[in-house]
């Protein structure tokens, strides 16, 4: 007990050091002097929080769990993030644990601590290690963080093996297939880099990747499409009688289009038969324009 009093009573210098990011090597020395907490010194403390919510028993509960979150984050070191970043993941992660964490349940608390500091290391790790989120389901985050241990060579999984894994960590052996894909990928920046010019960066996919909406042949050929298009409604129309492509015009070419009983009170005649004589018009104008 003398010990861990003596380690929060830490100078200001050391405190402002306790950031992984400030300095690593320092923060490890200075989390690793801090003494673990015996059973009745680490129930007493969640007691006085869980049910006085004493700000100053989480402090010391915190600290003294902080060497193992050290201990934790260099497990995933092979997912090429900073140890510093993962390790200030995992406090939050302990801060969570430690705020929910019950005496009378009658476990330690980094037994507790232990999924809440990897749930939030996974989360970081989930966010940051490709440009595009690899893994959203439960599925594909499983397979995320298992796959790679259950391969036993660098080389692509065979058949059997992809049946054994799915078979183990319980998911569709085409997830394992698509998540082994997605292992093995890599992010390519679209545009070529600001140095580089035009012999050393050609190969960035910015010169490849075809944008159809300004390809100047799909542009004349819809150009001339749309011409005629155009020229053999107009010669269609012009083959109507007056009063069939007047309807046409008010029911369909113009914005204020008119209503089957406006044009029926125009032209003295019921609604059924302007329905009649636009069906007819319809008729003539698609046989025109197929011709």
């Amino acid at each position: 007990m003398t010990e861990t009093k003596q380690a929060l009573a830490l100078p200001n210098s050391a405190v402002l050091n306790m950031a992984p990011g400030a300095n690593l090597g320092a923060y490890v020395q200075a989390v690793s002097g801090i003494a673990v907490l015996s059973v009745e010194r680490e129930r007493e403390l969640a007691a006085r929080l869980f049910y006085d919510d004493c700000v100053d028993s989480a402090r010391e509960l915190v600290l003294a769990h902080l060497r193992f979150v050290v201990h934790i984050a260099r497990s995933y070191s092979g997912y090429g993030l900073a140890e510093a970043d993962l390790i200030q993941e995992g406090n939050v992660g302990l801060m969570k644990a430690v705020k929910r964490f019950d005496p009378a349940k009658g476990v330690r608390l980094v037994s507790f601590a232990v999924h809440w500091i990897k749930a939030e290391m996974h989360e970081y790790i989930l966010r940051n290690w490709r440009i595009v989120k690899v893994a959203t389901t439960k599925a594909q985050r499983k397979l995320f963080f298992n796959l790679r241990s259950q391969k036993k060579s660098l080389g692509w999984l065979s058949a059997e093996e992809t049946r054994a894994i799915a078979a183990d960590l319980g998911v569709d052996q085409a997830e394992v297939t698509r998540m082994e894909g997605r292992l093995a990928s890599r992010d390519v920046a679209y545009d070529a880099p600001p140095e580089c010019d035009d012999e050393e960066g050609w190969q960035a996919p910015q010169y490849f990747l075809a944008d159809t909406q300004v390809d100047p042949e799909q542009l004349v050929e819809a150009a001339d499409f749309a011409k005629d298009s155009t020229a053999r409604l107009q010669l269609a129309l012009a083959g109507l009688d007056d009063r069939s492509r007047d309807i046409l015009e008010r029911r369909w070419l113009t914005d204020d289009k008119s209503t089957l009983h406006e044009l029926a009170a125009l032209y003295d005649v019921s609604a059924e038969r302007i329905r009649q004589l636009e069906a007819n018009a319809m008729k003539k104008l698609r046989t025109a324009l197929i011709a």
